[in-house]
């Protein structure tokens, strides 16, 4: 478990790797997860499993599906997350109901827990900023930073409270839709990034970075650091010398990284 903060992480730029947790299994989510960090991931978001993920394209769906059929549930990914020992802060990422059924309609008994475990923050896309009081404070009560995704179509007061609400870093999306990788990522940054209030708060960009290239782009663009999922959960569906290529793709984002400071 690890005590370094968020913001520590991203000082100097910050390559934010997504994983499903127990995808295909606990095991090897546990092995994939320092490969990532072996090839220079500074923070580790791993999600856990639900089975609407509203957010989440294709690729990240069927790596959700395979944790779900290899039984993974909130206790399981609690355990996980407790064994594992990486020097770098991890992140949940998963949906409200699941933190409101874990806890019986008691969403602080979820945050207690993952901050038991050692988780440093939080990430519910389906929750909106405006209903997102009792999950802040329930977060600020264990020190666990939330974190808030910020949309192209995001605007005004809305932005504002996004942006006053977030302690860990924010999630700025890369384009409209789910995840997955795409050619296009970087084409907007600069712009998504200069609507911003102004904020100590990191920036990541994410939605479909999948190349070294993108990465030295959306950071030269001004983002502190970037998040990338569905290329890695790709490698892991192909089951095929899946460490050494985690290794090698999160050395590849995280110069990208570096390069566009």
């Amino acid at each position: 478990m690890s005590k370094q903060s968020i913001r520590e992480a991203f000082e100097g730029g910050a390559l934010v790797p997504y994983l499903v947790a127990g995808d295909p299994t606990p095991e090897d989510t546990a092995e994939y997860a320092q490969a990532l960090v072996n090839g220079g991931a500074d923070v580790l978001e791993l999600g856990l499993p639900f089975s609407e993920p509203v957010a989440d394209g294709p690729t990240i769906q069927a790596g959700i599906r395979r944790a779900l059929d290899a039984g993974m549930t909130p206790d399981r990914y609690l355990d996980l997350i407790d064994r594992l020992d990486l020097g770098v802060p991890l992140v949940a990422m998963t949906y409200y109901n699941m933190l409101f059924r874990y806890g019986d309609g008691d969403i602080t008994e979820f945050v207690s827990e993952a901050a038991a475990v050692g988780l440093s923050g939080l990430i519910v896309p389906d929750l909106p900023v405006e209903e997102s009081g009792a999950l802040l404070e329930a977060c600020a009560a264990q020190n666990i930073a939330t974190v808030f995704i910020v949309a192209p179509t995001t605007t005004g007061d809305r932005l504002d409270r996004i942006v006053d609400r977030a302690s860990g870093f924010l999630y700025v999306q890369a384009r409209l839709g789910t995840t997955g990788a795409r050619s296009d990522v970087s084409a907007h940054t600069g712009r998504s990034l200069d609507r911003l209030p102004e904020t100590k708060t990191p920036t990541a960009v994410g939605f479909g970075v999948s190349t070294a290239e993108q990465a030295e782009q959306i950071v030269d663009a001004g983002a502190d650091g970037v998040v990338a999922g569905s290329v890695f959960v790709d490698i892991i569906a192909s089951g095929e010398t899946v460490s050494n290529r985690l290794e090698n793709k999160a050395a590849e984002l995280a110069a990208g990284v570096r390069a566009g400071r």
